[in-house]
């Protein structure tokens, strides 16, 4: 297939370059700096049109101001559209609904296997566990943009419907501050190269479940993501979640 990737110089986008290359898969990019990975040409993101003209799909992890830019040009090309970049607001999110109307639109906050099933798992955990404090611990590189993540806020969404409520996020603690039972606190740690730990702990009844996730490398995010590209290649126009994928 032929592969777009925005975002192709960045930490995890130069690492879906290399993984689709790995697969075989005609691969180009786009990014703020045209410097080339590897041997695969990189240009400026004005050029994402012409590229997009004989694409694929494309795979998008740059910034939610840019994406909201591609999402569009995506829809223009009737070009599948992965977008793996966390941070947006409400508006940017219908931005990318409203693509899917015209192209198939796959959004992830993570592209881990293992995250995929950590949610799954965070939800009967905390549905079994009805009564039980929760509180959620995520670490990250220290140039990671958004905090929380956006595999914290699935995170937190799977808590919610685990116990059909809206739980209220505590963004960390200080002064005096009792625990509220509708609370759950969410603590953020961002430092040196950490490619993304998650963990959810419950607690009650005398007794400590933790339920974690590690990502070693980031390559992890670049499979999927590589993944959901090939599976959402020749779609319907429409919605779709890295669940969605086989």
């Amino acid at each position: 297939m032929n592969l777009v990737v925005a975002g192709a110089t960045g930490r995890t986008g130069s690492e879906v370059v290399a993984e689709a290359s790995r697969r075989g898969h005609d691969v180009s990019g786009v990014a703020r700096s045209a410097d080339d990975v590897g041997d695969v040409r990189v240009s400026p993101a004005s050029e994402l049109p012409d590229l997009l003209e004989d694409a694929d799909a494309l795979v998008d992890f740059t910034v939610p101001e840019a994406s909201r830019e591609h999402a569009a040009r995506a829809a223009d090309a009737g070009v599948p559209y992965v977008v793996g970049t966390t941070g947006f607001d409400d508006e940017g999110i219908a931005d990318l609904r409203e693509a899917g109307e015209a192209t198939p639109v796959l959004k992830a906050a993570n592209f881990a296997r293992g995250v995929r099933a950590l949610l799954e798992v965070v939800q009967a955990g905390v549905a079994a566990l009805p009564d039980y404090d929760v509180e959620l611990t995520e670490t990250h590189h220290s140039g990671k943009r958004d905090a929380p993540s956006g595999t914290a806020t699935a995170v937190l969404d799977a808590v919610d419907d685990a116990r059909d409520a809206t739980l209220d996020r505590t963004h960390g603690r200080e002064g005096e501050h009792e625990r509220g039972d509708a609370e759950v606190g969410v603590h953020v740690r961002r430092a040196g190269n950490v490619r993304g730990e998650h963990e959810v702990l419950l607690a009650g009844n005398d007794e400590v479940l933790s339920l974690s996730h590690r990502a070693e490398s980031r390559r992890v995010f670049a499979a999927g993501a590589v993944d959901a590209a090939e599976w959402l290649a020749g779609r319907e126009p429409g919605w779709y979640d890295f669940g969605d994928v086989p």
